[in-house]
């Protein structure tokens, strides 16, 4: 286990040096312009373009460019300046990333107390009238598009333009450490409609797994002992079938980690992924690339806390 977790962290160091560089490749030597001019805004006079030219090391040849970069992440964990919002990137990131935090592991919560237990009572329940409608209504939430059931939860629930005014509406973020009360009620919507997607597909995914695994011999050796059909079910059953949700959670946050884009951006939340979109709109390339390495980071080290939590989990996987 212990040989199985090294090679996995240098596998991670190898992944992390791969994505450095093809980063560095798409915003430094593909761009048609120069990445000073990108750099600078489209208001970016010729002193300003000059000096992040100077700055960056444009002016010098590209593995030294490369090697400059790198030393700035590695050792400094910079992720470069924002001569648009004349702030550091990394200031910005970590600034937006308690947003993306409470937005991520909230929703991710709210997707497995319901995914879960209804995959779970779909499989055992399966063919039943029961599992018809759970399975016809989780269709339907992975079918609508994040955006639009947004839009229409904000129409229907929202306390300024909903039907119902139930819910603070757009806009209404409040940090953690300012008031946890105004903080839960503002995140409640986004946990919703961010989670509606996820459940449904978690709640697919372990009926679909968990009716495979009851067929198995073991399930049939642990019922002819008399176990209760409840310990069967979770404790076999379900330890065994869960090991692909656990693969695809570890994405999951680590993608949401790295910015909810569409949810951040329909809510008005202040994390990453809102970040993300107002330096796509404005061009900001260094924000742009920042926060591209920074989900980057989050993705791989979920896989590797995925991949070691295996051997926790399913009995039958073994590593060496």
């Amino acid at each position: 286990m212990v040989r199985y977790i090294i090679r996995r962290l240098l596998w991670v160091v190898v992944l992390l040096l791969v994505i450095s560089a093809v980063t560095f490749v798409i915003f430094y030597a593909l761009p048609s312009a120069d990445p000073a001019v990108l750099r600078a805004g489209r208001q970016g006079s010729p002193e300003l373009i000059r000096s992040i030219r100077h700055n960056l090391g444009l002016d010098q040849p590209i593995y030294v460019q490369y090697y400059r970069y790198m030393k700035s992440i590695v050792l400094h964990f910079d992720f470069g300046y924002s001569y648009q919002n004349n702030a550091p990137v990394r200031q910005q990131i970590l600034d937006r990333l308690p947003a993306t935090i409470s937005l991520t592991f909230g929703a991710v919560l709210v997707w497995l107390a319901i995914g879960l237990p209804v995959g779970i009572i779909s499989a055992v329940q399966s063919r039943t009238l029961l599992d018809r409608l759970a399975m016809g209504g989780a269709l339907l939430a992975i079918s609508a598009p994040v955006y639009w059931l947004g839009l229409v939860a904000l129409y229907l629930f929202a306390n300024d333009i909903g039907t119902f005014k139930i819910f603070p509406g757009a806009g209404t973020y409040v940090p953690l450490s300012e008031n946890p009360a105004k903080w839960f009620g503002s995140l409640i919507l986004p946990w919703l409609v961010l989670a509606a997607a996820f459940a449904a597909f978690y709640a697919r995914l372990l009926r679909s797994n968990l009716i495979e695994v009851m067929n198995e011999d073991y399930i049939r050796t642990a019922r002819a002992k008399g176990l209760r059909e409840r310990s069967v079910v979770l404790k076999h059953g379900v330890r065994a079938a869960i090991t692909p949700i656990v693969t695809i959670l570890g994405l999951d946050i680590g993608i949401l980690l790295g910015g909810a884009i569409l949810t951040e951006s329909v809510f008005n939340i202040p994390g990453i992924g809102r970040l993300a979109y107002d330096a796509i709109q404005h061009s900001d390339f260094a924000v742009i690339q920042g926060t591209v390495l920074f989900g980057a980071f989050f993705i791989v080290i979920a896989n590797l806390i995925v991949d070691i939590a295996y051997a926790f989990l399913d009995p039958r996987v073994r590593y060496t």
